[in-house]
C-alpha cells in the first residue's frame, strides 16, 4: 500500500502542539493535556500510534476521537494503528497473527476488540468469525483508523510516524515503510523541511546519558519526539511546541506522572556514563542479588549494578530493561521526579534525563 499524503494549512497565530507513541496510556495523555493547558485555541497533531503495548488502547482512541469534535486535532496512521488494519485484511499469515496476539493478550487492540465482540482468537481458526465481529461492534473506530493519512505536508513541516527517505514523490512511497522506520535518526538523511517523526524512542538514541526529552537536529531539519510512554519504565509523553514563526525556536513540554521530590543535598555528575537500552542490553549477570546484580554488559565489557528485578531471559540469554549507571547533576533544592526509591538512592528524572541520585530527599 501506497503512502496516503495530505496537505496540512498551520495558522500563524495558533499555538500547534506535537505529540506521538501515546500507546493506550490516556492517563499520560489527559496528564498532559492539562499540563500544556491545551484549548480550542490550540491545534493538537498526534502522529500516530494511540494503539497497542497497554490495555488503554480503545479508551484512549475514543478520548481523542471526542476530543476532536470541540477541539482542531490531526492524525496520522502509526504501524501500531496498522496492526489492527492489517489483521482485519488478512495481511498478516494466521500464525504470525495468532503469535503476537496471544504474546500481547489484551493489550492488542484486535485482541481486545474480539474479546469485547464475544471471540475468543487464541486459535487462528476463529479469525474469520473475529474479523466479521469487529468490524460489525467497532465501525467507527475502524472508519477512524481507516481515514487517517501517513504524512501531512506543510510548506515548513513534514510530520510522519516513521520517517521518509526524501521529500518529493511522497506518494510514491510504501506506507508501512513510512510508518515503522526504525532508528531513522541514523540514516542520514538531511531534508529542507522539518521533518517530525515519533516510532523511536529518543532514549534509543543515547549511547551514555539516558534522555527522553525530544531530539532536534538543527542541521538535518529533524525532529525525534517518542518520549518512550509506556514502553519504558521512565517514559514520558513529549508535546513539541512548534515555534510561532518559520526559523524560531522549539519548546516542549512533557509528562511522565512520577512524584515530584526536593534533592536536600548537590550531587556532581558522573563521567563517563553507560546507557543500557534495547537492542544493547545483552548481560552476563556476574553476582545475583536482592535488590541490585553485579552484572557485565556484553557490548562495553563494563560492569555495573542493575536493578534484580529489571533483568530478562530471552532466547539469546540475559538482558535487562533500560538501566544506567549514570549520576545526575543535581544542586541542592532542585526538585527530581522520582522514577524509584531503594536502598541506594533514588533513580530520578531531570528535564527529561534520567539518573541516579543519591542524597536524601524532602516532600514536595
Amino acid at each position: 500500500m501506497r503512502a496516503v499524503v495530505r496537505p496540512l494549512s498551520l495558522p500563524a497565530d495558533r499555538r500547534v502542539l506535537v505529540i506521538s507513541d501515546i500507546h493506550g496510556n490516556l492517563p499520560f495523555l489527559k496528564g498532559l493535556l492539562k499540563k500544556v493547558q491545551f484549548s480550542t485555541d490550540d491545534i493538537l497533531l498526534v502522529l500516530g500510534d494511540i494503539l497497542e503495548k497497554s490495555t488503554g488502547g480503545l479508551d484512549t482512541l475514543r478520548y481523542l476521537m471526542d476530543l476532536r469534535r470541540t477541539h482542531t486535532l490531526f492524525f496520522l496512521q502509526g504501524n501500531c494503528e496498522n496492526v489492527t488494519l492489517d489483521f482485519l485484511n488478512g495481511a498478516w499469515p494466521d500464525q504470525a497473527a495468532a503469535q503476537y496476539g496471544n504474546f500481547w493478550g489484551e493489550k492488542c487492540a484486535w485482541v481486545s476488540m474480539a474479546h469485547q465482540a464475544g471471540v475468543d482468537v487464541s486459535d487462528p481458526k476463529a479469525f474469520p468469525a473475529a474479523r466479521q465481529a469487529i468490524e460489525a461492534l467497532f465501525p467507527e473506530e475502524l472508519a477512524f483508523l481507516r481515514a487517517m493519512p501517513t504524512i501531512l505536508l506543510h510548506e515548513h513541516y513534514l510530520f510522519v510516524h516513521g520517517g521518509v527517505p526524501r521529500e518529493h514523490h511522497l506518494e510514491t512511497l510504501s506506507a508501512r515503510a513510512c510508518m515503522k522506520n526504525d532508528a531513522f535518526l541514523d540514516q542520514g538523511h538531511r531534508f529542507q523541511r522539518w521533518v517530525v517523526v515519533g516510532h523511536w524512542p529518543v532514549t534509543l538514541y543515547h549511547p551514555d546519558i539516558p534522555s527522553a526529552k525530544p531530539l532536534l537536529l538543527p542541521d538535518r531539519h529533524i525532529a525525534s519526539i517518542d518520549g518512550g510512554c509506556t514502553l519504558k519504565a521512565d517514559g514520558q509523553l513529549n508535546a513539541l511546541i512548534l515555534p510561532r514563526e518559520p526559523g524560531g525556536a522549539f519548546s516542549y513540554r512533557a509528562y511522565d506522572g512520577f512524584p515530584v521530590m526536593t534533592a536536600l543535598a548537590s550531587q556532581a555528575p558522573s563521567p563517563d556514563p553507560l546507557n543500557i537500552r534495547w537492542g544493547h542490553s545483552a548481560l552476563k549477570v556476574l553476582s545475583l542479588g536482592e535488590e541490585f546484580s553485579r552484572c557485565r554488559h556484553l557490548e562495553t565489557g563494563r560492569e555495573l549494578d542493575i536493578l534484580t528485578d529489571y533483568l530478562r531471559q530471552g532466547p539469546q540469554g540475559t538482558y535487562c530493561l533500560d538501566s544506567t549507571d549514570y549520576l545526575l547533576p543535581v544542586t541542592a533544592g532542585e526538585r527530581l521526579a522520582v522514577v524509584r526509591r531503594t536502598s541506594r538512592g533514588a533513580l530520578a528524572k531531570k528535564d527529561g534525563v534520567t539518573g541516579w541520585y543519591l542524597g536524601p530527599l524532602g516532600e514536595g
